[in-house]
């Protein structure tokens, strides 16, 4: 890891599950948007909407569950009004995750925010946390054609602090962005997550290195 890093110049980091500790507030949500609606969280809700922007996740859910009375940006607003407390004052970043930021920061890397969240929720929190400032750029989904099943927003990323691919390396917490970013070149360092142990080993396989906590990294 150590080797990788020194010949990194870039750093395109994941936000929630990576960076934040925010899984908990999308599991509430979805807990209690879907309990409302009369319908339990399925196994792999989590894990087909997470790489999505809330727009497209807001279709998903209205085709899977046959909402077809209510409207994406409806669904959208209810989502971020229960979640927009929490992220305002309660979410905090992962131990070591600042500390890690700074350091790269410091030496002089490229640091890019790469996440299917949305602006008007994270912003405070990363402002709260003191690392707003740490970014060069920050892309979401909702600005590349594809989610994160696909190297768009990595590629999209790296264009933006011209850095090339293979002097990048991703950060990320579920399979399905892992696989993404490895698809286009990126190395990636997987951070472990409680919604994402049910991949673990999978994602021990594909990914270049493998974390359950930016200590690690503090070397």
């Amino acid at each position: 890891m150590k080797q990788m890093l020194k010949n990194t110049k870039g750093i395109i980091l994941d936000l929630d599950g990576t960076i934040l500790d925010s899984s908990w507030v999308w599991e509430m949500v979805d807990i209690k948007f879907l309990g409302d609606r009369g319908f339990e969280v399925p196994d792999d809700y989590v894990e087909s909407i997470s790489p999505m922007g809330a727009e497209k996740a807001a279709i998903y859910t209205i085709e899977r569950f046959g909402l077809h009375n209510e409207k994406p940006e409806d669904l959208v607003r209810e989502w971020f009004d229960m979640a927009k407390a929490e992220y305002r004052n309660k979410v905090v970043c992962k131990p070591g995750a600042k500390n890690f930021i700074k350091k790269m920061y410091s030496q002089g890397m490229k640091l890019a925010l790469a996440t299917s969240s949305d602006r008007e929720l994270f912003i405070p929190t990363l402002d709260r946390e003191g690392i707003l400032q740490y970014f060069n750029v920050i892309v979401t989904v909702d600005e590349v054609e594809k989610g994160k099943g696909f190297p768009d927003i990595y590629e999209e990323a790296a264009r933006r602090i011209c850095v090339p691919v293979e002097q990048c390396v991703v950060f990320e917490d579920i399979i399905t962005a892992v696989r993404g970013a490895k698809s286009g070149g990126f190395k990636v360092v997987a951070v472990e997550d409680e919604k994402s142990l049910c991949n673990a080993d999978e994602i021990k396989q594909i990914s270049d290195f493998y974390i359950s906590s930016y200590k690690q990294l503090l070397f």
